[in-house]
């Protein structure tokens, strides 16, 4: 265990303090924080049971030694085991709404969150059914009933403690009477109803970027990253089955990440929609119902 300052500290020290020692411990930021001192806020904030958009007030609050003890806990399990800040705060803000999250399923941070926000416009007019394939928390599909009121949503995995955990959100939502869930091995077992809208975020790490992943990575599920040789073992599935679950209009969306090019190489006849974000992220594609049906050969 690394050794503390023991006098006692205003909020603000503790602050400086786990901003340094984040910054000294080769620790990799990108689950819900991008920088060592957002680190420190989210992880002291909990640890006291402030909200994390408390003002700016709190720098000044005097610490008791058992605040403080309680802090350092959550900096030495973020240090030495490596977890995550949304595990060790059970908690992962996902369009602006804090999701429930542990082990059972990855930390929330899809770009698909941007689309959602811009209600998929101009690609998608109120679609009144949706699919969230391999859901995990329930982040975009529960994030999706929010954005269509109307629509009816469902949120599909093969993990049942992902479920779960997706049960966890639906209910802390209030939203069980919209969102349904399916334990299902992609379409395998979803009942034949056509969607609008399919929004699928699989495992595409290929083999190579899985065994260079930095350690935060490590207490995530694998099935929820590994996508197989060349990232795109379920993304094939996805492609070849997702037109008979879709309406005329519909449409299909797909995270795949740093996959893209092994997609692209797997199938050159196809002119994937690309999506462009502000914040530099990209790997997630579009293709209607028409376009999957027309290359439906290539697919089988």
């Amino acid at each position: 265990m690394k050794v503390h300052p023991k006098e006692t500290k205003s909020f603000h020290d503790i602050l400086i303090y786990g901003e340094k020692l984040f910054s000294n411990s080769n620790l990799y930021f990108g689950h819900g924080t991008t920088n060592a001192w957002d680190e420190a806020v989210c992880l002291s904030l909990h640890a006291l049971d402030l909200p994390q958009n408390s003002s700016n007030l709190v720098l000044k609050r005097i610490l008791s030694k058992d605040e403080c003890k309680m802090i350092y806990s959550l900096f030495d399990q973020r240090v030495e085991r490596k977890i995550p800040s949304a595990y060790l705060t059970e908690t992962a803000w996902f369009l602006d709404r804090p999701f429930f999250v542990d082990t059972r399923v990855i930390i929330p941070r899809s770009p698909i969150a941007n689309l959602i926000r811009a209600g998929f416009k101009p690609w998608i007019d109120q679609p009144t059914s949706i699919l969230d394939l391999c859901t995990g928390s329930g982040c975009i599909g529960i994030s999706c009933a929010h954005i269509f009121e109307e629509a009816e949503v469902s949120l599909s995995d093969l993990s049942l403690q992902a479920l779960e955990v997706a049960k966890i959100n639906i209910d802390r939502f209030g939203l069980k009477e919209r969102v349904s869930m399916h334990l299902s091995d992609l379409f395998d077992d979803i009942p034949c109803t056509k969607f609008d809208l399919i929004v699928a975020n699989p495992p595409y790490v290929d083999d190579r970027d899985f065994a260079n992943m930095p350690d935060e990575y490590s207490h995530e599920p694998k099935m929820s990253l590994k996508g197989g040789k060349d990232g795109l073992k379920l993304v094939r599935r996805i492609l070849r089955d997702s037109a008979k679950f879709l309406t005329d209009k519909g449409v299909l969306i797909v995270e795949v990440g740093n996959s893209r090019l092994a997609l692209e190489q797997t199938f050159p006849e196809i002119a994937f929609f690309w999506f462009e974000f502000e914040e530099g992220d990209e790997g997630v594609f579009m293709l209607t119902s028409n376009e999957l049906k027309a290359h439906s050969e290539l697919f089988k």
